[in-house]
């Protein structure tokens, strides 16, 4: 097979040049140049790749790059009011500047549109020897039940488009399909690439180059994570056992490969160039520090950053345990508030950074002094009351790799990991536990997540209800920053029990004899908004304001 780097060059701007027009839309005179692309092979492989292009590839992706979904949650706020993050905690996610909802929208269209035209003209090539059809038309489908999961996970039941539209239909005037029939056209998708693909990454022609291609592990990983969403309380009313069960299956399969394994370091999971951990990433190595969310959105001007956005809640906080695994709020656990950093998780010493964390040379200074006499406070090196510093005394270490750092020419490898086996193991242990309860299946899948952190295993002899927790717990801390709370929140239908809760932060004191005091305050200048409807997102505003009433808007939005 040849080998193509997944890049934008000339042909390509053919798929792309609807992206100022409607997502529905046939360019005017296209036709001709379609043909010509598909009568070659290697531009029509150069076309099928771009249908990549449109995936969601990186965590710091909102507010041009200057924020995440993290900070819908209680994982995080947003240190100045990026308009994203702003209109979402304030719950107006029909506001023009919710790119999550409008323009993730209009970018998975494009991607679909882009593989529906591939799949509708590739059989017209007359493929060489040098490219494998079966694997490009894998790959396209794959990609396709990928981009409609972004929308089935933000909207529910969305319009289905399976063949390429002519610019002559009224194809912006169409009605949505089911969350079923959605789902089902998901599913169908992920059956057909999983039996034309290479099953790994190491089955590709060139793993190495060709690290972020679609597998047919990818694409069972991706079924699982849909069956799982299909079961949770979101979109499973009645509480359908055999749904759950379905999620469990699917999860199973791809433990049954024996194909992977968990890294042996936590710390090193987002950070190695290749590993038995990873389903399927994009690879993000030699990421510089100037120019990048890194230095613009998370490093403070204290370590050489432009600003820091985002700051780590104590709500998140508080969800690490003690390092003998009993949580803070158990009064046997050890814990205490005036050491409120000893003995945890260790996951929280790679996720977190915190007043007295040794970083880049020094030490993390977030206190500041109770007012002296004239009425002067002394701030630590890194909190002040800028607008563009933690407002929480926590900074997030997980996306900030320590070779990153002002001065320095050195790149850091940091991968944007769409699928790793971890979430395999958690999504089969909640999957397992619903539909039946918890069995020992569904301790080993979660014991081997904890053990491979330095954490002992889950009690014996826990309830339904108390795994459940459990595991709720461990998703939060395993998959801390990754991309994962906001849908796990959604799916859970918790917004209101979580995302509504008042935000928390550590206020650290400096006393006279050097010691600190501990206290936690509520932020209510950072509190969010959270209704039972925004469990789903609105239909784009833009959108709606196209039809004649076939699209329908989900419940609550106005």
């Amino acid at each position: 097979m040849k080998i193509l780097k997944l890049s934008l060059i000339a042909i390509t701007i053919i798929s792309v040049t609807a992206c100022k027009k409607d997502f529905l839309q046939r360019d005017v005179g296209i036709q001709t140049d379609i043909e010509k692309v598909f009568q070659d092979p290697l531009l029509a492989s150069r076309y099928a790749d771009n249908s990549y292009t449109f995936s969601i590839n990186d965590y710091g992706r909102l507010s041009g790059y200057k924020g995440m979904t993290s900070q819908f949650t209680d994982e995080s706020i947003a240190n100045n009011a990026q308009t994203e993050v702003a209109v979402m905690n304030r719950g107006l996610f029909l506001d023009g500047g919710a790119s999550d909802v409008n323009t993730i929208y209009t970018q998975m269209y494009r991607g679909i549109r882009n593989v529906n035209v591939t799949l509708e003209n590739m059989e017209k090539t007359p493929w060489t020897a040098e490219y494998n059809a079966s694997f490009i038309k894998g790959e396209q489908l794959y990609l396709r039940a990928y981009f409609y999961s972004e929308l089935i996970k933000r909207f529910g039941g969305v319009v289905l488009l399976t063949k390429a539209q002519d610019f002559t239909e009224a194809a912006d005037d169409l009605p949505r399909a089911s969350f079923e029939a959605t789902l089902d056209q998901i599913l169908n998708d992920l059956d057909q690439a999983i039996a034309l693909l290479p099953q790994t990454n190491a089955d590709w022609p060139n793993p190495a180059a060709q690290a972020n291609r679609a597998t047919g592990a990818a694409a069972m990983a991706l079924k699982a994570r849909v069956l799982l969403f299909a079961a949770s309380p979101l979109n499973n009313s009645s509480n359908d056992l055999g749904k759950w069960k379905k999620a469990a299956d699917a999860a199973l399969a791809i433990i049954n490969l024996n194909k992977f394994a968990l890294e042996t370091s936590y710390a090193n999971v987002l950070q190695v160039s290749s590993s038995k951990e990873y389903i399927r990433i994009w690879p993000r190595g030699g990421r510089s520090y100037i120019g990048t969310y890194i230095s613009d959105f998370l490093v403070p001007i204290s370590y050489g950053g432009q600003q820091s956005n985002l700051s780590p809640t104590q709500n998140h906080v508080d969800l690490y345990e003690m390092s003998n695994g009993k949580p803070i709020t158990d009064p046997t656990s050890g814990y205490n508030p005036q050491a409120p950093y000893t003995n945890r998780d260790p996951r929280f010493y790679v996720n977190i950074l915190y007043n007295g964390a040794t970083w880049q040379g020094r030490a993390v200074q977030t206190w500041q002094t109770n007012p002296n006499s004239a009425g002067v406070i002394t701030y630590g090196t890194d909190i002040s009351t800028a607008i563009s510093i933690t407002k929480t005394s926590y900074y997030l270490k997980r996306l900030w790799p320590e070779t990153s750092r002002s001065g320095s020419t050195a790149s850091a490898l940091l991968n944007f990991v769409y699928y790793r086996y971890a979430e395999v193991l958690i999504n089969y242990a909640e999957a397992l536990n619903e539909a039946e309860g918890p069995v020992q299946a569904v301790y080993n899948s979660v014991d081997a997540i904890r053990q491979r952190a330095g954490m002992p295993k889950l009690p014996a002899g826990l309830t339904q209800a108390q795994m459940r927790d459990r595991i709720r717990n461990e998703r939060a801390v395993e998959f801390a920053f990754e991309d994962m709370r906001w849908w796990d929140i959604l799916r859970w239908k918790k917004g209101p029990a979580i995302v509504a809760q008042p935000m928390k932060g550590m206020k650290v004191i400096k006393n006279p004899d050097n010691s600190f005091t501990y206290n936690v305050v509520e932020l209510p200048a950072f509190q969010k908004v959270f209704e039972d409807y925004m469990h789903l997102y609105p239909i784009p505003r833009a959108e709606m304001n196209k039809t004649s009433g076939a699209l329908k808007q989900n419940p609550g939005w106005n």
